[in-house]
């Protein structure tokens, strides 16, 4: 599921604004890139299923994770993870308590993107 209302795609920062903005409320970056391309994950565990708030970027000038690199923000994703396949993105169907936690992540990420 795609979150295109939040408007977050095409957001243009610094990489340490955005891992500052992410990881100060809860996201985690863990070491998830490849110089060009990097996500902020959320996790969240409801009924013991696993979803993943997932909020893609990828640099314009410079390489991840210089600080000072400029990355341009995708839009967001959720997706719930399956053992051991992975994570589906597409035709789930997605509980609306989870869908409202996630919007209101995205928002809270949105407002401290715009305080930096």
């Amino acid at each position: 599921m795609k979150f295109e209302h939040i408007e977050l795609a095409d957001k243009e920062l610094k990489f340490e604004a955005l891992r500052y903005a992410a990881e100060s409320i809860g996201f985690i970056h863990a070491g998830q890139w490849d110089y060009q391309r990097v996500t902020f994950d959320y996790k969240i565990v409801n009924q013991g299923d696993i979803y993943y708030l997932r909020v893609p970027a990828y640099a314009i000038k410079g390489d991840i994770p210089k600080d000072d690199t400029i990355v341009k923000l995708m839009t967001p994703m959720l997706g719930k993870h399956y053992y051991p396949h992975g994570v589906e993105y597409e035709g789930e169907t997605f509980p609306q308590p989870i869908i409202e936690k996630c919007n209101k992540k995205l928002e809270l990420l949105l407002k401290n993107l715009d305080t930096n």
